[in-house]
């Protein structure tokens, strides 16, 4: 009985504490204060928080395993750049041959027999010999065999097709000359226009000249210009087939950014070759062979191939040992014009030799 009323005193004191507002609020309007921390000191806290940077032995460390690295990349750089140098010197100062003379000891020393009476340390110390050698031997050896392939395959573009261009001549001709004649500018031009495009034509007396020549010259056609070019140009040309051969640009030497006619390569006597060019001293290797006349451009009144029929008539019939010196001898001059002079005061002294000889029979 005691306990059931102290049990209801109790609840009854709490439920005149909840209707009493002063003591409710004085209780949660007065929180414990916390004190207040300055900025300052908060970030000297966090200035203090940062780890300490790592010492000088860590990071030397670090920096020192790539060293190794780095000065095998360079050398192997410089090793590539020296031998490439090298390669270039060679290529400009050396022949393909005089290269091949000059390592032949060189590349022959890779190669060291090792006897079985020497002990292990000069058996090793021989090896180490070999090994060093043999790679700086294989790169020459490299060099040579790209050269080679190189200079080859340049070689056909800048060498005539052919050490023979033209095929032996006939037992029963090894008297005749070869007249050898240009295309452009010599027998023919050809002119572009933007409204026509390109035309082609004939210099005047050309079908004469070919006619009256071919009696007594093998006659060849040598061109600087391609073949698809060449062919069609002079089948229409030659329609009564003078003309036994034609050369195209495969067939001329490439030299200088300019494609030369190379006569030492045509299969026949340079001493009776004749190359008839309006460009013969800059188109041709062998000026000792040239016979120049007037370019042509499409002048009406053109005689330059005609006037040259005569002195190649004279040439054919009278068969110089060589041409060389006869053609030397009109160096400077108009080769017809001069011809024609020449032939005059031959005559004119011919005559002044009979003239004292009919008198004194007299």
């Amino acid at each position: 009985m005691s306990i059931i009323t102290r049990s209801r005193r109790i609840f009854s004191i709490v439920l005149k504490s909840n209707k009493n507002p002063r003591l409710y609020s004085s209780v949660t309007a007065n929180p414990p204060k916390e004190p207040i921390i300055s900025s300052s000191i908060l970030s000297d806290q966090a200035a203090s928080s940062t780890p300490p940077p790592p010492p000088e032995s860590a990071a030397a460390a670090k920096g020192g395993g790539g060293q190794p690295w780095s000065f095998l990349k360079y050398s192997i750089i410089a090793a590539v750049t020296g031998g490439v140098a090298t390669a270039g010197y060679a290529t400009y100062a050396y022949s393909l041959e005089e290269v091949d003379e000059k390592t032949k000891a060189f590349r022959a020393s890779t190669k060291v027999s090792i006897g079985d009476d020497l002990s292990s340390f000069e058996k090793f110390q021989a090896m180490l010999k070999s090994t060093a050698m043999t790679v700086p031997a294989k790169l020459v050896e490299l060099y040579l065999d790209l050269r080679a392939s190189t200079e080859e395959h340049v070689r056909g573009f800048t060498e005539p097709l052919s050490d023979k261009l033209l095929p032996d001549l006939h037992p029963q001709e090894q008297h005749v000359f070869t007249l050898v004649l240009d295309l452009n500018e010599t027998l023919l031009y050809s002119d572009w226009k933007r409204d026509r495009g390109w035309r082609t034509f004939k210099r005047p007396g050309v079908d004469d000249f070919l006619e009256q020549l071919a009696r007594y010259y093998e006659i060849i056609v040598y061109s600087d210009q391609q073949a698809m070019y060449v062919d069609p140009i002079v089948d229409r040309l030659d329609g009564n087939h003078c003309i036994r051969y034609r050369l195209s640009r495969a067939a001329t030497r490439y030299q200088d950014g300019k494609h030369y006619r190379d006569l030492s390569k045509l299969n026949r006597d340079p001493s009776r070759v004749l190359y008839v060019s309006g460009n013969a001293l800059e188109s041709c290797l062998q000026p000792e062979n040239c016979v120049p006349v007037k370019p042509w451009k499409c002048e009406a009144e053109d005689t330059a191939l005609v006037d040259l029929i005569p002195f190649l008539e004279y040439v054919a019939r009278n068969r110089p040992a060589d041409i060389r010196p006869v053609l030397a001898s009109y160096q400077g001059h108009d080769i017809a014009k001069e011809f024609i002079e020449r032939s005059k005061e031959h005559q004119r002294r011919m005559q002044e030799q009979k003239q004292p000889g009919r008198l004194w029979r007299r």
